[in-house]
């Protein structure tokens, strides 16, 4: 509005009133972020609701772990992933936190166990090869504890069977461990039926224990009277029955195996408590045998070597095994400036003993026996001897058996060892009698025979020469003449010839006599026949005929 020029009146201004200030409802504007809130936190109480147990697992290194990515696995289902791997706080290895699904949560108990899934390549398998394409995880194995747990140990390998596999464990005792390793197998009948789960070596490093597993059903052919020996490599026999190899399988010859029977009882058997333990026998004969519940310890006194005689070399009676070499020493006697050679040994007495009908016999009547049967025994001649038990590796043996005209010998029960008689090895005689050939060849006179025989060569050789000489003499004078001979008789053979011939006159001639007798003769059988009728006519004469 301009003001006036003209000098007029100014109007008046318009009187301000004051109004009241009239109230606002809420804007929509913040109905947004409310609701944003309110579902955040419902979605943060859900998270915390959801949210699985933490837990952490400590490893010797990190090989395979990655925070984010490294999964956790329960028969091949995902139930948590690793959140971060950390140094432990003494640096003797890696801590990896992880979370876990709510429904994991019945999992971690106390013998819970976790290890890494990598790629692995032993004598007895191969496992993880999948984590080549997927990468590592960690894997779970429940355990059946009721305790609760958060804390653990990674295994720093797979564990041979899990826990949800049925069947048992026990354990084996052993001298050493041999080619075996985690994961060889268990064998019954030649069909895998375990393996090896672990091993440790005793306390007072006397033997090695070993733990194996046996899967359901096979785990009830393993009673208290099992026998476990050591199946591993090729077993090699070259006897009477000829060449044989025995193996279970080729996987038992790389890693070495464990195999197991129960020899025939007419009892009952009686399955074997879990980690019940047994024996692990060298081999299938020694596992079979039957025990021996009696046992002597004897001496053997050797004067002649003992080369080829090792520990544990068989003590034979006539094919059977009646006991086992212990030890082998070495002896010097002052007095007779001589060494000697003993040789101690176990004694079996029941293993000479018949089968009685009416049952077993206890051990001391076992042993009084068999003190009697040995006595009765060697005074008949029984004795030991060595023998060789193959000419190929010139191993020995202690043969026993009777030598009627060995020296006299007894027990002597009061000694400690008791000393078994014995008598010299057949090769040491054999020695003995060529040495005294030997000595018996050396007072032979061997220079005079010598000499003689070469006076005997040179008569020889003189009447040699004189036959020869007397060979050409008959040569040079008796030829012609006897050639000579020769021919006058050839002369006479064919005069004779010419004379025998059936139209010469020498036959004819002989011929005609021979006519002219057999004349006479019929003349002089024809008057004998008359005289016999006329005996008259001697005197009278001969009648004449009448007309």
């Amino acid at each position: 509005m301009s003001e006036p020029t003209n000098g007029s009146e100014v109007p008046e201004l318009p009187e301000a009133v004051a109004a009241s200030r009239r109230r606002r409802g809420p804007q929509l504007v913040w109905i947004i972020p409310l609701v944003a809130a309110l579902i955040g936190g419902w979605l943060a109480v859900k998270t915390l609701l959801e949210r699985g147990p933490i837990i952490t697992v400590s490893f010797t290194t990190g090989e395979g772990l990655e925070a984010g990515k490294t999964k956790i696995k329960y028969k091949d289902v995902e139930i948590g992933v690793v959140k971060s791997v950390a140094l432990a706080k003494n640096r003797a290895g890696v801590v990896a936190t992880a979370e876990l699904a709510q429904q994991a949560e019945s999992l971690l108990v106390e013998d819970t166990r976790l290890w890494v899934v990598r790629p692995r390549i032993s004598g007895a398998s191969v496992s993880g090869l999948a984590t080549l394409l997927g990468g590592s995880y960690i894997s779970i194995d429940v355990g059946q504890s009721a305790q609760s747990r958060r804390d653990f140990v990674g295994l720093e390998t797979p564990p041979v069977v899990t826990m949800d596999v049925p069947g048992r464990h026990f354990m084996l005792r052993a001298e050493d461990l041999g080619s075996r390793e985690v994961g060889s197998p268990i064998y019954f009948r030649r069909i895998q039926v375990g393996q090896l789960v672990s091993y440790d070596l005793d306390k007072d490093g006397s033997g090695v224990t070993l733990k194996v597993f046996v899967q359901a059903p096979y785990d009830q052919f393993v009673t208290e009277n099992t026998r476990f020996w050591d199946a591993g490599g090729v077993d090699v026999k070259l006897d009477a029955t000829g060449f044989r190899v025995d193996t279970q399988s080729l996987v038992s010859i790389l890693v070495g195996g464990i195999a197991f029977q129960t020899p025939e009882n007419p009892v009952v058997p009686v399955r074997a408590a879990e980690n019940a333990t047994f024996s692990l026998y060298a081999n299938r004969e020694l596992a079979l045998k039957n025990p021996d519940v009696v046992a002597e310890t004897y001496t053997l006194v050797f004067r002649d070597s003992v080369r080829g005689l090792s520990v544990g070399a068989p003590v034979d009676f006539r094919g059977i095994v009646i006991g086992e070499v212990t030890a082998i020493d070495v002896d010097f006697d002052p007095e007779t400036k001589s060494f000697s050679m003993p040789v101690e040994f176990r004694f079996y007495p029941e293993r000479l003993r018949g089968r009685m009908r009416e049952g077993a016999v206890a051990p001391r009547d076992v042993i009084s026996g068999a003190k009697e049967r040995l006595n009765f025994m060697v005074e008949r001649g029984l004795r030991a001897q060595l023998r060789t038990g193959s000419l190929l590796t010139g191993a020995l043996y202690v043969a026993v058996d009777f030598f009627p005209d060995a020296p006299k010998a007894e027990m002597k029960w009061t000694e400690e060892p008791v000393e078994f008689p014995t008598v010299p090895g057949a090769f040491t005689e054999l020695q003995a009698r060529l040495t005294r050939i030997v000595a018996k060849l050396e007072n032979v006179p061997l220079e005079a025979i010598g000499a003689d025989l070469r006076r005997t060569l040179k008569t020889l050789d003189q009447t040699l020469q004189s036959s020869n000489q007397l060979v050409k003499r008959v040569d040079q004078e008796l030829t012609p003449e006897l050639r000579t001979t020769l021919e006058g008789a050839r002369r006479s053979l064919a005069a004779v010839e010419f004379t025998m011939a059936s139209e010469a006159p020498l036959q004819q001639d002989v011929r005609e006599t021979l006519r002219d007798l057999s004349k006479a003769s019929d003349s002089l059988r024809a008057l004998a026949d008359y005289l016999e009728r006329h005996p008259e006519s001697l005197i009278r004469g001969k009648r004449e005929d009448t007309p």
